[in-house]
């Protein structure tokens, strides 16, 4: 691949979402294009990009960016935050009254795990929290994603991943060819919009909580500093940001303290 061929795509995919994408990861392109290329009667990467440099087609554009952008996922990943929201912050709300409801964001919730992780932690909590009302909404940039966890299918190997087999029998229906669907309830629990973590999300509102884990690390420090201050800004006052267990805010904000007890995990002063 070109030097100009590299730095084409790569310019292009950091300003449609914020992805960093530096020289050694050439391999990523080779890897995750490599299909989408031959979707589009293209024997290489290469022509693929000569494609997008000559027609600007917005279906390639969004093939291309969601085939970069979608990253692993698994059910309770570095199960301290959800373990954090059920037996600290639920608490917490409720021994402070005057409330009863809280709103959940799940930022770059790939194909669901997370926000249905989200909905089982809060499900394993109803019996104590009697008429508090919750809503969990989920975003990502790939409408591919999104509409595989609007379904809540899941694989033999994705439910075994992370996903206690009480949890399986409890919020799961088997389906033929060992395949498990979230059941219609949980599924209820959340809502999901497309959403790019580098445009305006003013129009989702509010939240008490927020996670959006295992995402900066693919921003560049000034993109990062702009999406941490929009998340900040999408936070009621104490609200919290989950992050990635080993994803820091330091240097970045002065607008957080650390939870200290659940690494990652940040509190809106």
């Amino acid at each position: 691949m070109q030097p100009a061929d590299f730095q084409f795509i790569a310019d292009w995919l950091k300003k449609r979402s914020g992805l960093a994408l530096t020289e050694d990861k050439i391999y990523l392109l080779d890897s995750r294009l490599l299909p989408v290329a031959r979707n589009h009667g293209c024997d290489s990467v290469t022509a693929l990009i000569h494609l997008i440099r000559t027609t600007r087609n917005e279906a390639v554009l969004r093939e291309v960016t969601e085939a970069m952008t979608t990253n692993e996922s698994l059910f309770f990943r570095d199960s301290k935050p959800f373990d954090y929201l059920r037996q600290t912050i639920l608490p917490a709300y409720k021994a402070a009254g005057g409330r009863n409801s809280t709103r959940i964001w799940s930022a770059a919730c790939s194909t669901g795990q997370e926000p249905y992780s989200i909905a089982m932690s809060l499900q394993e909590e109803a019996a104590k929290m009697p008429g508090w009302s919750y809503e969990i909404v989920a975003t990502d940039l790939a409408q591919k994603v999104l509409d595989r966890a609007r379904e809540g299918i899941f694989s033999q190997f994705e439910v075994q991943r992370g996903l206690p087999i009480q949890m399986l029998i409890k919020y799961f229906a088997q389906l033929p060819a060992n395949m498990w669907q979230i059941k219609e309830p949980l599924r209820a629990m959340v809502s999901y919009r497309m959403q790019n973590l580098l445009e305006s999300f003013a129009i989702l509102g509010k939240f008490d909580i927020i996670f959006c884990r295992n995402v900066l690390i693919y921003f560049d420090e000034p993109t990062k500093a702009q999406v941490v201050d929009s998340l900040a800004n999408s936070l009621l006052p104490g609200g919290y940001l989950a992050l990635g267990c080993s994803e820091t805010l330091m240097d970045k904000t002065q607008r957080f303290n650390a939870v200290t007890q659940c690494s990652g995990l940040y509190r809106l002063k």
